[in-house]
């Protein structure tokens, strides 16, 4: 394949290693510098672009690259009231378009496992669920999509929580998360159900950064050939339903 990255920090570096280990061709780097590639014959000749840049561009490269009628890969954070019109953009021009908090094919695991737990909880009420997530100093945005999506799979699954909100010592129905931010840390998410009596703790600690671009990667594979809206958790039922 032919793949394209929007966005040259240290996740698109990571990659364009990655994808080249995979036997995959970049044909394009997009960065603030070069926007006028957005047109060169070498973006335009693409399988797939991956885009991972920052909250305030994230959907306007999003835009251009479903525009182009090329098959999108994003994972950036913190733009998620724009994603209805990038979804409504990959439905009418029969485009396929990937967004997910996360790539981690471990944390995506991760996010069955905390809703299976939350799922558990809901008949105990004795215990109360709090979460906290730690990243690099470079993050802007808090909590992370990730944190986020976690928060979003206890709700789903238990009833005795109705939000989250990043104040501290928050009980239900009210979900609190925590957020630091320290050195290069690539993500680790806490999410801890404490009661009188016992503490139960599930956590995921991503060691570097190459489990995020490799899912994303494997992502663009996944999307040829697919029209619409998808999230990583689509892929992921596949795999596991063979």
């Amino acid at each position: 394949m032919k793949l394209s990255i929007v966005g040259y920090g240290k996740m698109g570096h990571a990659i364009e290693r990655i994808a080249g280990e995979r036997g995959h061709e970049i044909a394009c780097i997009i960065d603030v510098d070069n926007p006028q590639d957005w047109d060169s014959p070498a973006l335009l000749s693409s399988d797939a672009i991956i885009e991972f840049s920052t909250p305030k561009t994230a959907a306007d490269n999003c835009r251009k690259a479903i525009s182009r009628g090329i098959p999108t890969v994003s994972g950036s954070t913190g733009w998620v009231d724009a994603l209805p019109e990038a979804k409504q953009l990959a439905k009418d021009k029969g485009v396929g378009f990937m967004w997910s908090s996360n790539y981690s094919i471990g944390v995506n695991l991760f996010f069955k496992v905390n809703a299976q737990l939350a799922k558990l909880m809901a008949h105990f009420d004795q215990y109360n669920a709090s979460m906290k997530e730690i990243h690099h100093i470079h993050k802007l945005d808090h909590p992370s999509g990730t944190a986020i999506t976690l928060a979003e799979g206890i709700l789903a699954e238990n009833p005795r929580y109705e939000d989250w909100n990043e104040l501290p010592d928050q009980k239900a129905p009210h979900l609190g998360i925590a957020h630091e931010r320290e050195g290069e840390v690539p993500g680790t998410h806490i999410i801890t159900w404490d009661s009188p009596v016992d503490t139960i703790t599930i956590e995921h600690r991503a060691k570097s950064r190459d489990g995020f671009a490799l899912g994303a990667v494997m992502a663009a594979e996944w999307l040829q050939g697919r029209k619409g809206f998808y999230d990583v958790q689509d892929m992921l039922s596949e795999i596991l339903s063979k």
